[in-house]
């Protein structure tokens, strides 16, 4: 089911493999009909992750990304819209020599051909593919049968199974039920995929009679029915997997015996994970003032690059998501030693983040504003220093009096939301002398976007006379890309997504000067 850790447990699997010094990536499959993610309700699925070639993915792509250390490819997310387009443009074009187009073999080759294309592009050793969904639902089943057969074709030895079940450990009884297992295994067999390994996610560590029982009702021996538990950090899951024989049995599995985890990339790992947690004696508490603050998978990138850059300075980070749109007190602010704006869109809750943009800049608290939080504070500098009425973005006023912020040129002729935003990397030549030039430390950086709207230049004139500068701008300097304050403790705000370049051990650089200007009193 949705949220049990199919995720981590792919993400863990993968940074074990490649702690074992082979070549590995990962692949998520999304059975839903949207061709992206890129116009979906983050409330309803989570964030929408930007890859550095502008893809608009799921969020696992991005805990792949930060477990591995690497980046990852858009065409490693694929949905159901994805993959019936290429077959129904195929057959257009009369690809399929005039033959009745079907679910099996059309749909599933063309699965196929997408996950096996990827290992081969990028000469892998391992290719992790996680597949969506829950076992039984309609939409999966092209996906799990695609996959039923790549076992068939491959052999034994070139794919194996590993199923992400539930153990819930029931109150009122006290002990681990196997029953949610033992149904989920059944049906999966049912369409004709046997396990390798079973992930049972449980609140403590499995025991080993649950195991014994849930194996013999599996088909899976109890060495491979692993103990997925709460643990203190996701980070810890990998040392997890690995304590419970799961290398050994994978290099078995496919035929590669001898081969042991002798990397001393292990150190270093087990050094970054430790600095992820233990450090509840020393907090710094932020403030994240947003839209979608009702699902924390909303803004999990924003979460997981404030948690990495505290553990660089050794602080544990706590994090209170607070609606922009209900926000009625902005005294309360003043009891955080940071505040954060992420990234959003439309008109809902905007008040209150320029508010909040503006209560910051006043209080003298440090603020840091992305995207969305970048182009309100603007707006909030606009109104209340420059006293320039009805400044507003385009956005949110399209007869803004003062629009401070204004469409994209080439937003103009858009007409579909979906994959048009400006998406990807891009480079940003950072201004010399610039608060933004001593956190990066270098001249020209590239970073991850995904917007269609921007400041208006026309403006910039008077809010730099007034102490608000732009330092640092892209596309030949049509763009802002970075605000500051110079005069006040820490205000800085970027156009620019940089929580997708935040990484356990390598936070990004913003996140860090941020966080750390947020510790000191």
């Amino acid at each position: 089911m949705s949220g049990l850790g199919k995720g981590v447990t792919t993400s863990s699997i993968a940074k074990l493999l490649q702690l074992a010094d082979q070549k590995v990536s990962c692949v998520k499959i999304d059975p839903y009909l949207n061709y992206d993610a890129g116009t979906m309700n983050p409330v309803a699925h989570g964030e929408v992750f930007v890859t550095e070639d502008g893809g608009e993915c799921d969020m696992d792509i991005g805990n792949y990304e930060r477990f591995l250390n690497q980046n990852i490819l858009k065409s490693h997310n694929i949905t159901t819209a994805q993959v019936y387009s290429s077959v129904i443009e195929a057959e257009r074009k009369g690809e399929y020599l005039g033959a009745c187009v079907q679910i099996i073999p059309h749909v599933t080759d063309e699965i196929k051909n997408r996950i096996r294309k990827i290992a081969e592009d990028e000469k892998l050793d391992f290719l992790i593919v996680e597949c969506g969904g829950t076992v039984g639902d309609i939409e999966s089943l092209p996906f799990l049968e695609a996959l039923r057969q790549m076992r068939v074709e491959e052999g034994p030895q070139g794919v194996i199974f590993v199923h992400v079940t539930l153990a819930p450990s029931l109150d009122v009884v006290g002990e681990q039920k196997t029953k949610p297992t033992q149904h989920s295994v059944q049906e999966l067999r049912r369409i004709g995929i046997q396990p390798d390994f079973l992930a049972v996610r449980c609140t403590l560590p499995l025991e080993e009679k649950t195991k014994k029982k849930i194996a013999m009702f599996t088909n899976v021996t109890p060495k491979d029915v692993l103990s997925c538990h709460d643990a203190k950090s996701i980070f810890k899951v990998p040392q997890m997997l690995y304590d419970q024989g799961i290398m050994d049995s994978i290099f078995t599995k496919f035929g590669k015996i001898g081969m042991v985890n002798t990397s001393a990339k292990w150190d270093q790992w087990n050094r970054i994970v430790e600095s992820m947690v233990n450090h509840e004696d020393k907090k710094t508490r932020i403030a994240m003032v947003g839209k979608y603050v009702t699902l924390a998978d909303s803004y999990v990138s924003v979460n997981h690059a404030l948690r990495h850059a505290g553990a660089k300075i050794g602080r544990s980070i706590d994090i209170d998501w607070i609606d922009s749109e209900s926000i009625e007190d902005y005294g309360i602010l003043s009891e955080y030693d940071g505040i954060l704006v992420p990234g959003g869109f439309g008109t809902r809750g905007s008040e209150g983040i320029i508010w909040t943009a503006n209560f910051a800049r006043e209080k003298n608290i440090p603020y840091l504003g992305i995207c969305f939080g970048f182009q309100l504070a603007a707006i909030a500098f606009g109104r209340n220093v420059l006293g320039l009425d009805d400044a507003n973005s385009t956005e949110i006023k399209a007869d803004a009096m003062n629009p401070v912020v204004d469409l994209l040129p080439e937003q103009k002729s858009v007409s579909d939301l979906g994959g048009s935003l400006r998406l990807g990397a891009n480079e940003i030549l950072i201004k010399d002398n610039t608060n933004a030039h001593k956190i990066y430390r270098k001249a020209i950086i590239s970073k991850r976007h995904r917007h269609r709207y921007e400041i208006n230049k026309k403006y910039i004139p008077e809010f730099e006379k007034n102490g608000l500068i732009f330092s640092a701008e892209s596309d030949g300097g049509k763009r802002m890309e970075m605000l500051e304050i110079p005069s006040h403790k820490f205000y800085l705000g970027v156009q620019f997504h940089p929580e997708f370049n935040s990484r356990p051990g390598f936070p990004e650089e913003v996140f860090e000067a941020f966080v750390k200007a947020s510790a000191e009193k």
